[in-house]
């Protein structure tokens, strides 16, 4: 490899690296009461024009009185077609406006299933497939459904002793403490996100879904990682900027349910025969 494709390589891994670090940084603009949009601007002079070219239609230009009696009429016609426009629209907006109050109500006053297309519709374009599942007292339940470890780069770029540029292949711990990032990165950024899109939830409960390994007929199965709740007054003051997401897990999370196993620590999937509660959450997806 030449040192200019190390280079690439070596940016490229490290902007991999960054993204998975910075996963739960991501922050969310609270939602806020909407306004309806403001109407649309009338063609005051485009109607004033209509009206004069139809009163002056078949009027001789030698008949000045009668054309001038012709374009104050089209002008008082004008005026009364631009007001009634105006108060369409009005009307219009008030109308709309009354129904983003009542939806408004209905979301702050958290009913499901206004919650919950809400929610669906945020979560669409998240880069970890997100679902809301159910929503009671203040509370959501979600699931996540992250990536294998594939999804982790393989090197990550160093500096030898020497100071040489050095694509270091990841260690298993390395990986194993890489990939607990990047799930916890993406609980974190789906919760963030749901806290900001229905701004009465006051908790979140949070199912992390994995696909598992092929078995011998090549199918897969989806397979669960962990389950934490957080409340939205658990998460004030976290500094985002400085805890990383696994930290944050551990600290912010209650009722954490995980399993590590081996030197690494390494994420295993849970036996739910021995979580009534959480069967019952990951059977809804």
């Amino acid at each position: 490899m030449t040192q200019a494709a190390k280079l690439d390589q070596a940016n490229e891994l490290a902007a991999a690296m960054d993204r998975i670090l910075g996963l739960h940084r991501q922050s969310f603009e609270p939602a806020r009461p909407p306004l309806a949009p403001a109407p649309a601007g009338i063609d005051e002079a485009g109607i004033r024009s209509r009206h004069q070219q139809e009163a002056l239609t078949g009027l001789s230009i030698f008949k000045r009185a009668a054309r001038k009696q012709a374009l104050a009429d089209a002008m008082q016609r004008s005026a009364v077609e631009i007001t009634a426009r105006r108060a369409a629209q009005d009307t219009e907006r008030a109308n709309v406006q009354i129904a983003l109050n009542e939806a408004w109500a209905a979301l702050t006053a958290n009913e499901p299933d206004v919650v919950l297309s809400t929610l669906e519709e945020a979560f669409e374009d998240n880069e970890a497939p997100a679902a809301a599942v159910g929503v009671a007292d203040g509370e959501a339940s979600l699931v996540v459904l992250v990536p294998s470890t594939d999804a982790l780069p393989e090197r990550r770029p160093t500096v030898t002793d020497a100071g040489n540029l050095s694509l270091r292949k990841l260690t298993k711990s390395d990986k194993a403490d890489l990939y607990k990032l990047l799930v916890a990165g993406y609980v974190l950024v789906t919760i963030r996100e749901a806290f900001a899109v229905a701004p009465s939830l006051v908790a979140t409960r949070v199912a992390v879904l994995r696909a598992s390994e092929p078995d011998a007929y090549g199918a897969r199965r989806l397979e669960c990682l962990l389950a934490a709740r957080f409340t939205r007054q658990a998460l004030t003051g976290i500094r985002w900027d400085e805890a990383d997401s696994a930290k944050i897990l551990s600290d912010a999370a209650s009722d954490l349910v995980l399993k590590q196993t081996g030197r690494t620590n390494e994420l295993q999937p849970l036996n739910l025969s021995e979580h009534d509660e959480l069967r019952q959450l990951v059977g809804k997806r």
